[in-house]
């Protein structure tokens, strides 16, 4: 696998969206990780359908509105402060224990994140991972106004980077955003923590491994 730049999914690939659970179980006992999975999925779904709608709202926006949803959802009154308190969490979420490592590991190609998060949101959530330097570009799809998986989106990494597509690998833990990337012409790497099954949609990745660190041990 010939890789001169690697472009970085965030959400769910360096950094784990289910961290806000504990935040949730401060303030719902017993309740967090339901908070956290419902809250999750319906902020996928939205930008789903945002984008087929043409209806973009940035993914501040998004978040809020899921989280709203999966109070609802739970039946669980919260108030402003708490659900501002709980929306912040996305600007601190843990990164995996491994990423840092593998990132240095990485860091003779470009690199760079490409992801759903706004610029608001993403460029804290690196600075407090302490993993700034470890990326030439942060890209947002909010310059676009839609959502991955579209196609303009990747797109717009490679023009980030003055790459081409071949010469690039695209890195994510999200089914979804693998068999994009794949479609676009990415070379593309799935990153199985919980061994899944891969989502049918007619293309596979190139790689699938555990974790960055076993990434890191397998590129040449």
């Amino acid at each position: 696998m010939s890789v001169k730049a690697i472009f970085f999914d965030a959400y769910g690939t360096l950094f784990d969206v289910h961290s806000v659970s504990e935040k949730c179980e401060q303030f719902f006992p017993e309740k967090g990780m339901q908070i956290s999975e419902i809250w999750r999925m319906k902020q996928l779904e939205y930008t789903w359908l945002r984008s087929l709608m043409d209806r973009y709202e940035d993914f501040w926006k998004v978040t809020e509105d899921s989280l709203l949803f999966a109070l609802k959802a739970l039946d669980l009154q919260a108030s402003q402060e708490i659900r501002s308190a709980l929306l912040n969490e996305y600007l601190r979420l843990k990164a995996f224990p491994e990423v840092p490592k593998a990132l240095e590991m990485l860091s003779n190609r470009k690199m760079a994140i490409l992801s759903n998060g706004t610029q608001e949101m993403l460029n804290p959530l690196v600075r407090n991972a302490n993993l700034t330097e470890a990326f030439n570009e942060v890209i947002s799809v909010d310059e676009l106004k839609i959502y991955k998986p579209y196609m303009g989106v990747y797109e717009l990494g490679t023009a980030k980077l003055s790459i081409n597509k071949t010469d690039a690998l695209f890195v994510t833990s999200n089914p979804w955003d693998a068999s994009g990337a794949k479609t676009f012409g990415f070379q593309v790497c799935w990153i199985n923590r919980n061994n899944k099954p891969f989502d049918e949609l007619g293309v596979q990745p190139d790689l699938v491994v555990k974790n960055l660190e076993e990434l890191a041990n397998t590129l040449p």
